[in-house]
Parts: C-alpha cells; sequence; structure tokens
C-alpha cells in the first residue's frame, strides 16, 4: 500500500507526518556531549533519566536525546561511506552572521573537529559548514547566506 493510497483510505491528506519531534544520538561521553551542547550551542537541557543515561536537550525548536553508549570503548563509529545510519544532522542557524560567529566558538570548543568552514551551498542562497561534535557524530549547520 502507497502512502498516498493509505492517506485516501483514512481521509486524511499529505503528508501524514508534520516534522521531527526529537533526534536521538548514541554517544561515547553523555557529559562531554551534553557540554559542547548546552555550553557551545546554548541548547536548553530539558530532562534526563540518569538510570538509562540520557540527557534532552533543546534550542526550542529541535529536541535532541543524547544516550550514553553502554562501552564506548567497544562501540563501533559509524563510517557514514560504508554504514547504513544517520548520515549527519543539519540544525538551522538564524543568518550568516550567527553562521560566522558559531564557526568561530566551534573551532574553539574542545573535541570539535571542522570539516569544513562556512561556504555557499552549491546553488542555493544558503551557507553551511560541517563538523564533528564530540564523540565524532557529523553536524551541519545551514543558514540564509543574505
Amino acid at each position: 500500500m502507497t502512502a498516498a493510497s493509505q492517506s485516501a483510505d483514512s481521509g486524511l491528506s499529505g503528508p501524514l507526518t508534520r516534522g521531527a519531534h526529537h533526534i536521538g544520538l548514541t554517544v561515547p561521553d553523555l557529559p562531554q556531549t551534553l557540554r559542547f551542547f548546552t555550553e557551545t550551542l546554548g541548547f536548553q537541557q530539558v530532562g534526563e533519566k540518569p538510570d538509562y543515561p540520557a540527557a534532552f536537550v533543546s534550542d526550542g525548536t529541535t529536541m535532541i536525546t543524547l544516550w550514553q553508549a553502554h562501552d564506548p570503548a567497544t562501540a563501533v563509529a559509524f563510517d557514514r561511506k560504508n554504514v547504513i545510519g544517520l548520515h549527519h544532522v543539519a540544525l538551522a542557524v538564524e543568518n550568516a552572521a550567527a553562521l560566522e560567529a558559531l564557526q568561530a566558538r566551534l573551532e574553539k570548543a574542545d573535541g570539535v573537529v571542522m570539516e569544513f568552514a562556512a561556504e555557499p551551498l552549491g546553488e542555493a542562497p544558503l551557507r553551511h559548514m560541517m563538523c564533528a561534535i564530540p564523540g565524532g557524530i557529523r553536524v551541519e549547520f545551514i543558514a540564509p547566506a543574505a
């Protein structure tokens, strides 16, 4: 059954979802990654499950769940070219000036590896940059060019 026929059968039209509720990331060092989101990106911690362990952070629009890997020493790092899974997370930034300010902050942040600095995103009226956050997960930041 296709999505279109499911929508027709249920009396709904268009997509059946309305954006992402949250993004869940498994990380090797929960405290370090939590500090990155709260101190470097300015997210607010909105919850936690110490016995899980997990922390929940939000920028007011997007919520991200950070899960502690059970045994980081034996965990296999994601290889974006050879493993099926999340390639990267892309977060929106307000404008080009904020993107440049964020880049300066990321370049000084512990555990962050810049993949590329802010640059035009193809022919789109956007600029973007990519980094690996503490623990190696790739995050892209995108802002309007003007």
